[in-house]
């Protein structure tokens, strides 16, 4: 990590911020919790990052050991990139800092949410009481994006990819039920197959933050 800044600072936060507190890292990291993704899959849910910048930030959480490169077997053969083990134990901190920050204002002319960082605030925003005696599991889709959802036990959890014969199905966009969930949008508006009573129910799930 030689090219990069340091605090100089031997505490743990310090040393934790020496490899992720460079501008775009935790981002990064956010966009590869659910999983592996390409280059071009990490632009598009990055869109204000210039390709150098992201480049830089790859190869550096990279040498540190957060991520690691990988091919796809064929007939794929795509390049990706994922976290290691010690990457994936930044998941808690991701979603601590997503579920303090939602409480903050809207930054001016800000992008949409992308379908992993919509997924991330689900998770975050996510209410154990709201969902007391549920079992269920669902295909979320976002486009062209798939998520398999299970609620049980009062815990979420949550990762990319299609569902067989799940309980129920919600399709739409990440606006979308971003404004259904969060700003009095019509439920409407949001296509749900499957069993209705369960949709309905995992739309209740997710309450909108306090501000602070």
């Amino acid at each position: 990590m030689a090219t990069m800044r340091t605090y100089g600072d031997r505490c743990g936060v310090a040393r934790a911020l020496d490899i992720v507190g460079e501008r775009w890292a935790l981002l990064v990291v956010r966009e590869l919790v659910l999983g592996p993704k390409r280059f071009t899959d990490l632009r598009r849910g990055l869109p204000n990052v210039a390709p150098d910048v992201l480049s830089q930030r790859l190869r550096e959480l990279e040498t540190a050991g957060v991520l690691r490169r990988r091919t796809l077997p064929p007939p794929g053969g795509a390049k990706v990139y994922e976290l290691t083990d010690w990457g994936r134990e930044l998941e808690p901190l991701v979603a601590g800092l997503g579920r303090w920050g939602s409480r903050a204002a809207f930054p001016p002319r800000a992008h949409d949410l992308g379908p992993d960082s919509f997924v991330i605030a689900l998770k975050t925003l996510f209410d154990p009481g709201a969902a007391a005696g549920l079992d269920a599991r669902y295909e979320l889709g976002l486009g062209d994006d798939r998520f398999d959802v299970r609620v049980r036990g009062g815990e979420l959890t949550i990762a990319r990819g299609a569902v067989e014969a799940p309980d129920a199905t919600i399709e739409t966009d990440p606006a979308t039920l971003a404004a259904v969930l969060w700003h009095g949008r019509s439920p409407s508006e949001v296509r749900r197959d499957g069993d209705r009573a369960l949709a309905e129910r995992f739309l209740a799930l997710f309450p909108p933050p306090v501000p602070a």
